[in-house]
């Protein structure tokens, strides 16, 4: 807990891993329509519901991995929540790759990232 050793690469991984969720739990927060309009278009039921939890999650869950608390949970955690985004990504363009085309590329990349961070945890 709290290893914050920016010698090891895993370490930075994590940090970067957790660092990079709060921003989107931001935007769910400053831009509500946009993520409100993904998960309707992705079908989910009760989508606000899915909004909040996205917010909670990238805090609580980035907040987790930024100091190491939990860091093998979270990161798993954290897979699990970037292939279902991925995969709703991927449903909603209808199979765009490319992140830059609003394709699933970027939420496929963390979940990797968060998979070696869940690995090794530090």
């Amino acid at each position: 807990m709290f290893n914050f050793d920016f010698s090891n690469g895993y370490v930075l991984l994590r940090i970067i891993v957790g660092l990079f969720l709060i921003p989107h739990g931001v935007a769910k927060i400053t831009f509500r329509p946009g993520p409100l309009g993904f998960f309707t278009a992705a079908g989910y039921p009760a989508p606000g519901l899915f909004v909040n939890f996205g917010i909670v999650f990238e805090f609580v869950i980035g907040l987790a991995l930024i100091l190491g608390i939990y860091t093998a949970p979270a990161a798993w955690l954290t897979v699990a929540f970037m292939l279902v985004a991925s995969a709703s990504v991927f449903k909603v363009t209808k199979g765009k790759w490319l992140w830059n085309l609003g394709g699933c590329e970027y939420p496929l990349f963390w979940a990797i990232c968060a998979y070696i961070v869940a690995t090794n945890p530090t």
